[in-house]
């Protein structure tokens, strides 16, 4: 299962923060080419993540992913032509509206595959719904390519195009937010919510990841190294929902032995959802478990 709990964008044009990202147990690094870095540094980034993949593959325990800009730009072939090799998870498309871009996107990248050397299908994509257009079509863009491994939402640029600003309470984003989940799941793919973009305001953060939580999202998007744990934590399983998911399972499979199509445990009935769903979470829970064992393993190599 592929974990993407804390998903911290790093300016590509900071090599001082690069070489920071393998002291990090951030879920995945998104290297930015785009908002965050200048047009007179694109050049510079575009350098830096190529010559940094090699060192991040090897030594973080974070997946890397690069933030290209957006095809509108006209810069995302030769964003591309940097960042896709060995060492690169995936890519994120920011600003998609339609399914097309993505396609377009998928054919830049099939073809470095096919250049380098890599295996077909290797690079995975998470385009960000960040306009109305974007979220009446996430749908179609989350379930455009078999490279889409998850759909992310963007909600400063959504107030932008929306015209209205955005407040801590979120009141603006709960229709959005909740579609892009729900597109999300629908087409099979996990939801990464939206930065929360006050790094002092750690209670404000739990608030809002919560609340991302509730609504079907995965993950959340961070923009400071303090966002990951709090973050990582909302979004793990507790011991005590892994320990009534694993009498769950036992409870639905002891019925299914004996012929019943549901279970009875404390009181509520157990069918068919209720025990897919304490399996995704036992599977989630394995998943976090082999994540922390690559932790520890890590630090104790360095120590």
């Amino acid at each position: 299962m592929r974990l993407l709990r804390s998903v911290l964008f790093t300016p590509g044009n900071n090599m001082r923060m690069i070489h920071k990202i393998p002291t990090l147990t951030a879920d995945a690094v998104i290297l930015d080419l785009e908002d965050s870095v200048p047009m007179a540094e694109k050049d510079t980034a575009r350098v830096f993540i190529r010559d940094s993949l090699d060192f991040l593959n090897t030594n973080a325990v974070s997946d890397i992913y690069v933030r290209v800009n957006g095809l509108p730009t006209g810069l995302t072939a030769e964003d591309c032509e940097f960042v896709v090799q060995r060492g690169l998870t995936g890519i994120m498309i920011p600003k998609v509206e339609s399914r097309s871009e993505v396609l377009e996107v998928e054919k830049i990248v099939e073809e470095l595959e096919r250049r380098r050397g890599l295996e077909p299908g290797s690079v995975v994509f998470i385009p960000t719904i960040e306009s109305a257009k974007g979220v009446v079509n996430a749908y179609e863009i989350a379930s455009a390519s078999k490279r889409v491994i998850a759909l992310g939402f963007g909600a400063v640029d959504f107030t932008r195009d929306m015209g209205v600003s955005l407040s801590k309470e979120g009141t603006e984003l709960f229709f959005a937010r909740s579609y892009v989940a729900i597109a999300a799941r629908a087409a099979g793919v996990l939801a990464i919510d939206t930065v929360f973009t006050d790094i002092i305001d750690r209670e404000g953060l739990i608030r809002d990841a919560m609340a991302a939580k509730q609504l079907g999202f995965k993950g959340k998007f961070l923009i400071h190294p303090s966002q990951i744990e709090p973050v990582n934590r909302i979004f793990s399983p507790s011991e005590k929902e892994i320990e009534y998911a694993k009498r769950v399972v036992q409870a639905f499979k002891e019925a299914e032995v004996k012929g019943l199509g549901a279970a009875s445990l404390e009181g509520r009935m157990i069918d068919i959802a209720v025990y897919k769903q304490a399996e995704d979470l036992l599977r989630l829970a394995e998943a976090i478990a082999e994540k922390e064992k690559k932790i520890k393993m890590r630090q104790q190599s360095s120590g």
